[in-house]
């Protein structure tokens, strides 16, 4: 639209309105959010597919996200991220630490930082909800 309106301005056209410019602008706004959260769905839904039949299988990966609820990892080679649910990890009691964006074991005392490596188990892939659940597998 800025193109179109130096174009005829540069031809010498009048001031165009305002207001149409902006209800433009506006839906033109909504709609390529629109797009970018499909574009999204329709990659985190392939994502999910090609994960449906690798469920049981080991990935090494890394910590890519940490919330109150699950650790985010990121697999090699394909960089496809899951999240282990802290409910699920059986061997301590994980929690959250949001001011030093950490998530420690309270027994134990082990540490999950953005960027350590983990090792994983793919758990789940509900291909429905778009969801990857993965399982921690504990160092030995």
């Amino acid at each position: 639209m800025v193109h179109r309106l130096l174009a005829m301005y540069m031809d010498g056209a009048t001031s165009q309105d305002k207001l149409y410019y902006e209800d433009c602008c506006e839906h033109s706004s909504v709609r390529e959010q629109i797009a970018t959260d499909a574009e999204r769905a329709s990659i985190k839904y392939k994502m999910v597919e090609f994960m449906q039949d690798k469920i049981g299988r080991l990935f090494d990966g890394h910590v890519s996200g940490l919330t109150e609820w699950g650790i985010y990892v990121e697999v090699e080679p394909t960089k496809i991220e899951g999240m282990v649910a802290l409910r699920d990890i059986r061997t301590d009691w994980y929690q959250f630490d949001e001011e030093k964006y950490e998530t420690r074991g309270k027994s134990s005392g082990r540490v999950f930082h953005l960027g350590d490596p983990v090792k994983v188990r793919i758990l789940r892939a509900n291909l429905e909800q778009k969801i990857l659940d993965y399982e921690l597998v504990e160092e030995e």
